[in-house]
């Protein structure tokens, strides 16, 4: 009897423990459902927080960027105004150049003005489509600037190493087809990536820790695991990004080599002075992707990439006319040839403009006279009739 009563206890006990269970998946599932619910219908936009710490100082940090992003377009599009202008500056290398001043008008122009309505704003929003759309062109422009940097140079290195060879080998059929590589490659490299990314579940937060939509901070805001979405998105990034440094690594070995067999020490400083601006602005530019995007998205530090976004977004494109204008001289005897041109059209405006004044004033006083005679004219008439 003991026993049998025992038993009974015991599958009553069971029978509640499954019971329990049964409920807590349900409870699972209908959490589930309200988080996929989540991100389908109110996950719409998302909050850029930019640098809120700076909020305090927003209209003075307000006109410095707009001052620098003034400064970008126009120096890069008077950069690409010479190039174009200039027949002396229609070689490969400024061909390439004058790619990469576009590519920074433009890689610039995708984050600049929402980061410049974050210190107006302080929760400055952005749809869903939209940050993508950003994240994907941003994305894009800078590997096409990785390509395009490798593709300058390949053409530093034929220059150097194979003087000989140079217009031969680097041919307006060779630059174009670099180029194509350059733009094709990054607006196809980031597609997967992008695509990956906007379907994940965001139903912790829609707060994005940052002045434009990166792909760090917006894997801090799923709440599922991101693993499988990480992996593939490092893979891309770190052939479309490594694999062009790692051919200007070894063009600027070629080159470096060559340079130091050369015995005149003219000679050496003539060559290296050559390559010397486009090094500094694959060194700015490498620099600070690596120190952003070799931190790994787990240690992710908002205000420390913060500071180094600000400068390969804003730096790089500011500073790469003024190198290439400052350190340049075939750049700077364009650029002066173009003002006298300028100033010579100018004069001639001005002296058209003076003729045309004259012969406006002859005009008036021709029908002054006209008018004039005529009257004695018609007087004369009218006395001899009289």
């Amino acid at each position: 009897m003991w026993e049998y009563s025992e038993e009974k206890r015991s599958m009553s006990r069971d029978a509640t423990y499954l019971k329990l269970e049964s409920e807590d998946e349900d409870e699972m599932n209908e959490a589930g459902n309200v988080l996929g619910n989540t991100n389908q219908t109110m996950i719409t936009e998302f909050i850029l927080l930019g640098f809120g710490d700076l909020h305090a100082l927003r209209i003075p940090t307000f006109i410095i960027y707009l001052a620098v992003y003034i400064v970008i377009v126009i120096g890069n599009t008077m950069l690409m105004v010479i190039v174009l202008t200039s027949h002396s500056l229609h070689k490969p290398m400024y061909f390439l150049l004058g790619n990469l001043s576009f590519i920074e008008i433009w890689y610039t122009t995708s984050v600049v003005p929402k980061m410049l309505k974050t210190f107006l704003i302080l929760n400055e929003t952005i749809s869903f489509s939209a940050c993508f759309f950003q994240f994907y062109v941003f994305g894009s422009l800078a590997v096409a600037e990785c390509f395009l940097l490798a593709a300058m140079s390949y053409d530093r290195y034929v220059a150097i190493c194979h003087p000989l060879h140079y217009t031969n080998i680097m041919t307006f059929k060779l630059c174009l087809q670099l180029t194509a590589v350059s733009w094709i490659g990054g607006f196809l490299s980031t597609v997967v990536t992008t695509i990956m990314v906007s379907m994940l579940p965001f139903c912790a937060s829609n707060q994005i820790d940052h002045f434009f939509c990166d792909l760090a901070p917006i894997i801090k805001l799923v709440c599922g695991d991101t693993w499988m979405v990480r992996i593939p998105a490092f893979v891309i990034a770190s052939f479309v990004s490594f694999c062009p440094f790692f051919l200007i690594i070894l063009s600027y070995f070629k080159i470096i080599s060559t340079v130091l067999k050369i015995p005149s020490t003219k000679s050496k400083k003539k060559a290296f002075s050559t390559c010397s601006s486009h090094l500094i602005v694959v060194t700015v530019f490498y620099g600070t992707l690596i120190v952003v995007y070799g931190i790994p998205t787990t240690t992710w530090c908002p205000s420390l990439s913060k500071i180094f976004s600000v400068l390969y977004t804003v730096g790089t494109p500011m500073v790469n006319p003024i190198i290439y204008s400052l350190r340049n001289k075939e750049v700077q005897n364009a650029f002066k040839k173009l003002e006298e041109e300028v100033m010579i059209s100018d004069s001639l405006y001005e002296k058209v403009d003076s003729m045309s004044e004259c012969i406006t004033e002859a005009q008036c006083t021709y029908f002054t006279l006209n008018q004039f005679f005529l009257e004695i004219s018609e007087e004369l008439f009218k006395g001899s009739g009289e």
